[in-house]
C-alpha cells in the first residue's frame, strides 16, 4: 500500500487475488494427469515436459522456498527485536542478533519435528498465533488512527524511482498470496483432490483474505506513508498486548518457515539419510542436525546480512512466484490439454505466458536495484 497508495494497493489486492486464484485452479486441475497423482511440482513438470524440466523446476521451487524461509527468519528476528525493546532500551540486542537468535530457534523446531504430517497439533498453534498478531496489531491501530492527525497517504519518491516500487510492489502482492508448493500441499487433500483443492482455493481467496485485507487496509489508514514492513513497529499501547502480539508473530513465523522448508527437508532426507531406524533414531537425529542446521545456518547468514524484508518480497516474487505460479502453470496447462482447447483458450494462455514473463523480468531488475539502493543507505548485518 505505501509504494501503491490506496487506489493502486486496493486494486492491486484485488487483481491478485483473482489472477492467484485462476493460476493456482488451472495447477490444481493437473493433479491426476496421466491417470496418477503428482505430489510435487517438479514431478508434475518431469510428467509433462520430461526429466530436464524436472530439474529446472526443483530449481526455481528451491529459489521459492529458500527465499521465503530467509523472509520468515528476517520477520522473526524483528519480532523478537520488537519484544527486547519492549522490555530494555539500551540496545544491546541488534536485529542481525535477533536473526540469528530465531534462525536457532527455527533449526531446534526443525529437528524436532521430522516430517510435514508431523506438525498436526502445531497447525492448530498456528491458527491461534495468526489471529492473536492480526487481532493486537488491528486493534491498536484502530486507536492509534482514531487518535492520530490527518495521515499523509501520498506515494513518495522521485517519479523515476517510483516505477521501480511499483513494479516491485506488484512482485509482493503476488508474494503474499502464494507458496509455490501447490501440489505438495494438494498430496494431503482428500478425494476427490481437484475437487476439493478448488474448494480450498476458494475459500483462501474469498473468507481466507479477510484478514488479510483488514491488517492491511486498518494499518495503512492508520498510519499512511510512514506504515513500516512490520507493522507492531508502529503501534502504540499497553506493553503486555504488544509483547503477546510480538512474541505470537514470532512462534508462528517458526511454524510457517518449517511448512515452506519441508520440500527441501524432504528432497534431503530422501537423497542423502538413512531409511533404517525411526525418525528419532540417534543417527537420523544427527542426520537433522547437520543437514537441516546447515541449510538454516545459510538462510539466517543471508536474512542478517541483508535484512530488507520488502526486497525480499519483490525478489523472491519476481524470480519464482511469476514464473511458478503464472508462467509454468498456464504452459504446463496449455500442453496438457492442448487438444482440447479451442484457438481462443490457446491465445488466452500464451497472451499469460508472454505477460508474465515480461513481468517477472522487469520485476527481478525493479527488486535487484531496490536491493541495490538499500545496501548503500545501510550496510551489511544492518539493524534496521
Amino acid at each position: 500500500m505505501v509504494p501503491l497508495g490506496w487506489v493502486g494497493g486496493s486494486v492491486g489486492l484485488l487483481l491478485a487475488a483473482a489472477v492467484s486464484m485462476y493460476a493456482n485452479s488451472l495447477l490444481g486441475r493437473l493433479h491426476l494427469l496421466g491417470g496418477k497423482r503428482h505430489i510435487r511440482y517438479r514431478d508434475l513438470a518431469g510428467h509433462i515436459y520430461g526429466p530436464k524440466m524436472y530439474k529446472i523446476t526443483w530449481a526455481m521451487q528451491y529459489v521459492n522456498l529458500f527465499m521465503i524461509n530467509t523472509g520468515f527468519i528476517i520477520i522473526a528476528g524483528q519480532a523478537l527485536k520488537a519484544l527486547y525493546l519492549l522490555i530494555s532500551t539500551d540496545g544491546a540486542m541488534k536485529l542481525p542478533y535477533c536473526i540469528a537468535v530465531s534462525g536457532f530457534v527455527c533449526a531446534l523446531f526443525a529437528f524436532g519435528i521430522p516430517y510435514l504430517s508431523a506438525l498436526r497439533i502445531w497447525l492448530g498453534f498456528s491458527t491461534i498465533f495468526s489471529l492473536t498478531y492480526i487481532f493486537a496489531a488491528c486493534v491498536l491501530s484502530l486507536k492509534d488512527g482514531f487518535r492520530s492527525p490527518p495521515r499523509d497517504y501520498s506515494i513518495q519518491g522521485e517519479p523515476s524511482s517510483r516505477v521501480f516500487t511499483t513494479i516491485g510492489a506488484a512482485a509482493s502482492l503476488v508474494f503474499a498470496y502464494n507458496t509455490g508448493m501447490l501440489p505438495e500441499i494438494q498430496a494431503t487433500v482428500q478425494a476427490p483432490v481437484v475437487k476439493n483443492i478448488e474448494k480450498a482455493l476458494w475459500f483462501q481467496f474469498t473468507a481466507g483474505s479477510v484478514p488479510l485485507y483488514a491488517i492491511i487496509v486498518i494499518g495503512y489508514w492508520a498510519y499512511g506513508n510512514q506504515t513500516t514492513t512490520y507493522l507492531l513497529n508502529n503501534v502504540t499501547g499497553p506493553v503486555w498486548i504488544k509483547a503477546v502480539a510480538n512474541l505470537a508473530a514470532f512462534l508462528q513465523t517458526v511454524i510457517a518457515l518449517h511448512i515452506f522448508a519441508s520440500p527441501m527437508y524432504e528432497y534431503l532426507d530422501t537423497r542423502f539419510g538413512s531409511k533404517v531406524g525411526g525418525p528419532f533414531a540417534m543417527h537420523n537425529v544427527i542426520f537433522r542436525v547437520g543437514v537441516r542446521g546447515g541449510y538454516l545456518a545459510v538462510n539466517t547468514l543471508m536474512a542478517a546480512a541483508l535484512p530488507f524484508l520488502g526486497d525480499f518480497m519483490s525478489l523472491t516474487g519476481a524470480l519464482s512466484t511469476f514464473p511458478l505460479t503464472f508462467v509454468l502453470a498456464n504452459h504446463m496447462y496449455l500442453v496438457a490439454n492442448r487438444q482440447r482447447l479451442s484457438s481462443l483458450q490457446k491465445s488466452w494462455h500464451w497472451l499469460n505466458i508472454v505477460f508474465f514473463t515480461v513481468l517477472s523480468i522487469t520485476a527481478a531488475v525493479a527488486a535487484l536495484r531496490l536491493i541495490a539502493r538499500d545496501s548503500k543507505t545501510y550496510h551489511i548485518f544492518a539493524d534496521v
